[in-house]
């Protein structure tokens, strides 16, 4: 079989599309605070990096999310000082691991020729730190962050960010996210869109629907080899 012509440029989303959320739970378990917060805080951050992009600002992810913790972990009995605890819940975050599909599929990628960037609405350092001991940063052309694009995803201006740093149009390149918001708003941009979802759970109605939807990047990797990406897109 023939392989499928390459995307000129993948885009991955990097927080829970890439990183697995889950294990924070045991940090909030450390400081006396329910495991079931963790979405809720996750869900939190976003809320404000959204509002703020909407208001046309933005702000670091990690101030946002020490915001967020200190407002979901009001009222909790902690085992200790409320900064403290922030600061424990936080420093997991770099040592989140990746979901068991990443590694392969991002090899997959990159050795039929793909170029893949990841774009985080958190800092590149960190990003970098993660995929680093992950395993996969060397499978990637570059970690970018929405801190230099100033303004969230999904603002256009953040995906156009990724395109221009990769000399690419925005028709050219393609989002994969796990997250439906941001597969809108790249949609919205002129971004192709792949949805990764990995629970088969039910897409949005009123969101933009997805060019691909796929289980993992392993199968995103199985997937691009079956078709043709015409027009650049998968």
């Amino acid at each position: 079989m023939t392989a499928a012509p390459p995307t000129a440029l993948l885009v991955l989303d990097v927080n829970e599309t890439l990183t697995d959320l889950r294990p924070l739970a045991g940090r909030f378990v450390d400081v006396g605070a329910p495991a079931h917060l963790v979405p809720r805080w996750f869900a939190t951050v976003l809320r404000d990096g959204f509002g703020l992009a909407a208001a046309g600002a933005s702000a670091r992810f990690a101030d946002l999310a020490a915001d967020a913790l200190r407002t979901v972990l009001h009222g909790e009995d902690l085992d200790g000082d409320l900064d403290a605890a922030v600061d424990h819940v936080l420093a997991g975050l770099a040592e989140l691991p990746l979901h068991p599909d990443v590694a392969p599929g991002l090899r997959a990628l990159r050795d039929a020729g793909h170029r893949v960037v990841a774009l985080t609405n958190g800092a590149a350092a960190q990003a970098e730190q993660l995929l680093a001991r992950g395993g996969v940063v060397d499978d990637l052309e570059a970690v970018l962050s929405v801190e230099d694009a100033g303004v969230w995803k999904p603002a256009r201006a953040a995906y156009e960010h990724a395109a221009r740093t990769c000399g690419v149009p925005l028709a050219g390149a393609t989002l994969v996210a796990c997250h439906p918001w941001d597969v809108d708003g790249a949609a919205r941009s002129g971004l192709g869109t792949v949805w990764v979802d990995r629970t088969g759970s039910p897409y949005p109605r009123s969101l933009t629907a997805p060019d691909l939807r796929v289980t993992g990047l392993d199968d995103l990797a199985r997937r691009l080899g079956r078709r043709a990406a015409g027009a650049g897109r998968p």
